[in-house]
């Protein structure tokens, strides 16, 4: 799972969430940092409002928590996620050393991106996507 610090980095930077079934995220600045929540069909829905989208959270007794707007959840995208947003700029992942080592394919050349694990250095490479104006 990415860090909620590299997950905060790609809000920042732009990256917008559409919710959906199976969607991991966190719920900062509400002493629930360390809790990760998995959007489901059964438990936390996305409902459409007016002013967008609200996640649900359906039966839920041992805390006072129903909804929270969307701005308010901080997405954790899975590698699947990061590999498809990062498209045809991706051109694989290996092995380096302690970790792993993305290698994308950017309208100016090659660029490499390395972090511990590998969907961390997904996340790295998104942002540097994102960063470099290509997404």
């Amino acid at each position: 799972m990415i860090s909620v610090e590299l997950a905060a980095r790609l809000r920042a930077a732009g990256l917008a969430w559409r919710p959906a079934a199976g969607d991991r995220f966190v719920i900062p600045d509400r002493d629930l940092d360390d809790q990760t929540f998995v959007l489901s069909d059964m438990t936390i829905e996305v409902h459409q409002m007016p002013d967008g989208p609200v996640l649900g959270f359906n039966g839920t007794t041992e805390w006072a928590l129903d909804d929270i707007e969307q701005d308010e959840a901080l997405w954790l995208p899975r590698e699947d996620q990061l590999r498809d947003l990062l498209g045809g700029t991706f051109h694989r992942l290996e092995r380096a050393g302690e970790g792993y080592r993305i290698e994308l394919v950017l309208p100016d050349g090659p660029a490499s991106v390395s972090a511990a694990e590998p969907e961390q250095a997904y996340g790295e490479a998104l942002l540097r996507l994102i960063e470099a104006g290509t997404r």
